[in-house]
């Protein structure tokens, strides 16, 4: 009888715990991990590198931009205390301090955003084929929305889509995540950006809008 009354009660607890709705969660505060981005509906590619600082609130984006079968490389600072970004380009010496709107920090799933689905990515079938992920959206400013996927063990970020009116679709996927501190001088503004005055926008750029600036801008550089 108890042998029975143990096994009603633990069928019920895994029952209770399928049925659990995803939560909100964050990501691990110390990350560092390479990216892509695919902005200008399609037209713009970019890959790199990220590290990410959830106690200082900072990032560290290293971009290397492929257009018309040509390369080139550039840097991006994000202070979300601050609510600033430096914007680097290597080659021209120059440093560029710009707004940033700090409504949507890509290593968390924002309070607001709502939960669209729970799958497998990969194969359920057997341990090690797949990886449960939760998709998340939500609204950006001026008009936006965003996806974003998660993974359900962990908390890591796989992959953001965001549209807005005046860009378009930017689509940015991350991969080979490694937990723990890189080099702190990562973010510490190099020593070209002293002198760099804000710019003023309309509106400050997101993160999504950022890294299409940056995208965009190697382009041009390309042409």
């Amino acid at each position: 009888m108890n042998s029975i009354f143990v096994l009603c009660c633990l069928s019920l607890l895994l029952a209770l715990a399928a049925t659990q709705a995803p939560k909100h969660c964050v990501s691990p505060p110390l990350m560092s991990g390479g990216f892509s981005v695919m902005a200008g509906e399609g037209h713009w590619m970019s890959t790199g590198t990220i590290s990410y600082d959830a106690f200082g609130q900072r990032m560290r984006v290293k971009n290397y931009a492929i257009a018309n079968n040509q390369s080139t490389g550039m840097d991006q600072l994000m202070l979300f205390n601050q609510k600033i970004y430096y914007e680097i380009n290597w080659r021209k010496f120059s440093c560029k301090k710009k707004p940033l709107d700090i409504s949507f920090i890509p290593m968390h799933v924002p309070e607001d955003a709502e939960l669209l689905g729970q799958v497998f990515m990969g194969s359920s079938s057997s341990w090690g084929m797949g990886v449960l992920i939760n998709n998340w959206h939500g609204k950006l400013p001026n008009n936006g929305t965003y996806s974003t996927v998660f993974s359900e063990i962990g908390c890591i970020p796989m992959t953001y889509t965001a549209f807005t009116p005046a860009s378009g679709w930017t689509t940015i996927s991350t991969f080979n995540w490694v937990l723990g501190q890189v080099d702190p001088m990562e973010y510490i503004p190099p020593f070209l950006c002293a002198k760099a005055q804000l710019e003023e926008t309309e509106t400050p750029h997101t993160f999504f809008t950022a890294l299409e600036s940056l995208a965009t801008q190697s382009k041009e550089k390309l042409v």
